[in-house]
């Protein structure tokens, strides 16, 4: 079976089928083509016409003999007419008038365009006029039957509108395995026993165990949930059908709920088989009557929820969904019978780091300088997304300098790239701007260096990236670490506010490059008082609750506004308070931030190596200048 056969469409046509025509498909679109040439004509004819009223004949002989009509068109039926404007007539509109036997009427209406200018003429609706009229018809029938077959040909046809257009992967063709799969090795095993059930399903019925319907893959975004769900096909060597939330949902109420029971029914016929269903947010949020509901999506959620209950596991048909929204999800949706089992896909570790890395790196010629252990290090809080761009990027950038293989120094500058941005080499720094950057990096630098509970410095530098960043300190963990201690806290924030403390003791007036260090600062400051129970004042009670936990991880008030007040003391009082300690430690080491500054603006970057060499040999020097005794 070759490939092609194997990627078949949930419909299950091949290449012959696909170019028959579908009687009632034919019927339908002839039907709907008519109506609509119909409907497209009485409004041509009633644009171009204007308005039409039916008048009487006498109505029109007494405008035309008092010179209030300034078109007349002749038929064998009817005579058309359109009043003079200012003639307290509807200028606008043409009048219809069924005639009468009237020998008089030709002299009627030479008389008003002698005396008034009415312009007449008789209508031939016989031969040409009524050719042409057929001919008309014809061609816009053509037109609209033309344009709506062109149409269905690209959305599947009428009648195959609520069709699932899933893709079904056969056998092994995902080309994925949990091999292929690192850092998630909680994950694997819980998807490990699904795949043994789909090998060996007798083995479980025999002692009463049932599969569980289905499996939710919840994580943030890049941590491999599809991944993971085309790795359990691969593995199952079952077909494997993919879906996103987003393609049930349709304009039309009720296409959604056909195509899902249109997905069970081709999974149905092709059991043993997984369904994926990525982003199944899109459908199962929560049904919420308070503020109305999307008919469609609900419609499309019961039927899923219908579905769910109605297939036997004893089949083999494993149900598998991912989303990074789970606290959106329908609870129907989430109850045992229905997705009995929730896989936590989270952000690697420092070995799940450098495993991925591996995956990533193993066809990526390397030279001996690559230590992944330290890469991975220097990644803490990647996703395995961002593992995989940063390996592709530093292969890059080795093609880039001409080289064949990928060295240390291009992995460490790729992480630079893909969280900082590339450097922006037209934007060239003035003297004095370049000062005030040094000094403010450096003021970061000597406070971690000066502190205790800080973490060693990788890289510092005044170059300007894209992301808008004008230099940055790096800092890099010793080792992984799950839990962070109020002393640690602390230290940071007062090592955030030394950018802008080095900048008062050093400048006249201080800048705007503290903006982001002000924003991360109160940040944890805030979270000391209402999260993490940190506060005297406040002491253990949570004041704020986390939303959208795998995203962007907003906070949310939960107390009244006069404690929220208090709040925003406190979080003011920590700030300053830490803003003085950055101050009155610097102040204490001025010719160390000097020397360390000028270094800095010479060399643009500088190492955390170098760094430290050259404040151990300052502060050496003062301790022993100091050590020595003053002589009388």
């Amino acid at each position: 079976m070759d490939d092609k056969q194997n990627n078949n469409d949930i419909n299950g046509n091949d290449n012959n089928n696909k170019n028959k025509k579908n009687p009632k498909s034919m019927i339908v679109l002839i039907v709907i083509s008519v109506v609509l040439t119909l409907l497209f004509w009485k409004v041509y004819n009633r644009i171009s016409d204007g308005r039409t009223d039916e008048a009487p004949y006498s109505q029109f002989v007494q405008a035309l003999d008092a010179g209030e009509i300034s078109e007349v068109e002749v038929y064998s039926s009817q005579i058309k007419w359109v009043p003079k404007q200012g003639t307290g007539i509807l200028s606008k509109t043409t009048y219809v008038t069924v005639p009468i036997a009237d020998d008089s009427l030709a002299l009627r209406l030479k008389t008003a365009a002698d005396k008034y200018g009415t312009e007449y003429k008789g209508v031939d609706e016989s031969g040409g006029a009524i050719f042409y009229s057929i001919i008309s018809n014809v061609a816009i029938f053509a037109l609209f039957f033309l344009f709506l077959n062109l149409m269905m040909k690209k959305g599947g046809g009428i009648m195959n509108v609520g069709k699932s257009n899933a893709k079904v992967y056969m056998e092994k063709k995902t080309g994925v395995t949990f091999a292929d799969v690192a850092g998630e090795e909680e994950a694997k095993e819980s998807l490990t026993e699904m795949v043994d059930f789909l090998h060996n399903p007798k083995r479980y019925l025999d002692i009463g165990a049932k599969l569980p319907k289905g499996a939710l893959l919840v994580g943030p975004p890049g941590t491999g949930k599809t991944l993971l769900a085309k790795a359990v096909a691969g593995e199952a060597n079952v077909p494997f059908f993919s879906m996103s939330g987003s393609s049930f949902v349709e304009m039309y109420v009720g296409v959604g709920a056909s195509r899902v029971r249109d997905l069970f029914k081709q999974a149905a016929q092709m059991a043993p088989c997984i369904i994926f269903i990525d982003e199944i947010d899109a459908i199962g949020k929560s049904r919420d009557s308070r503020h109305g509901g999307d008919s469609e999506r609900e419609q499309t959620l019961n039927q899923l929820l219908a579905e769910m209950d109605g297939f036997d596991t004893s089949k083999g048909i494993v149900i598998l969904a991912a989303t990074n929204r789970p606290e959106t999800l329908d609870k129907a949706l989430l109850r045992p019978g229905r997705f009995d089992r929730r896989v936590i896909v989270e952000k690697p570790d420092l070995k799940g780091r450098e495993d991925t890395l591996k995956v990533h790196s193993k066809n990526v010629k390397m030279d001996e300088t690559v230590d992944l252990h330290e890469l991975a290090l220097a990644t803490s809080g990647a996703v395995g997304a961002d593992l995989a761009n940063i390996i592709n990027e530093a292969a890059l950038a080795a093609v880039r300098n001409n080289r064949d293989l990928v060295s240390q120094q291009d992995l460490i500058g790729a992480v630079e790239v893909v969280f900082a941005g590339k450097e922006k080499k037209d934007r060239l720094l003035s003297r004095e701007e370049k000062r005030i950057v040094a000094y403010h990096e450096v003021g970061h630098a000597l406070l971690v260096a000066l502190q205790k509970h800080t973490e060693p410095i990788q890289r510092i530098t005044i170059v300007p990236r894209t992301m808008g960043s004008l230099g940055y300190v790096w800092q890099v963990p010793e080792e992984e670490k799950y839990l962070v201690s109020k002393a640690e806290m602390e230290a940071d924030i007062v090592t955030l506010l030394g950018g802008r403390a080095a900048e008062e003791l050093k400048f006249a007036s201080v800048t705007t490059g503290a903006s982001n260090d002000i924003e991360q600062a109160t940040r944890k400051a805030r979270a000391m008082v209402t999260v993490y129970g940190m506060s005297d004042k406040f002491g253990m009670v949570q004041l704020e609750a986390v939303e959208g936990q795998y995203l962007d991880r907003s906070m949310a008030l939960q107390c009244s506004d006069e404690t929220a007040t208090k709040i925003d003391k406190e979080v003011r009082d920590m700030i300053k308070a830490s803003y003085v300690k950055a101050k009155g430690i610097l102040s204490k080491h001025l010719d160390t931030l000097d020397s360390i500054a000028a270094f800095l603006i010479e060399h643009e970057t500088i190492t955390g190596k170098e760094f430290m060499e050259i404040f151990e040999r300052i502060e050496g020097a003062k301790e022993t200048k100091e050590a020595q005794p003053v002589q009388a």
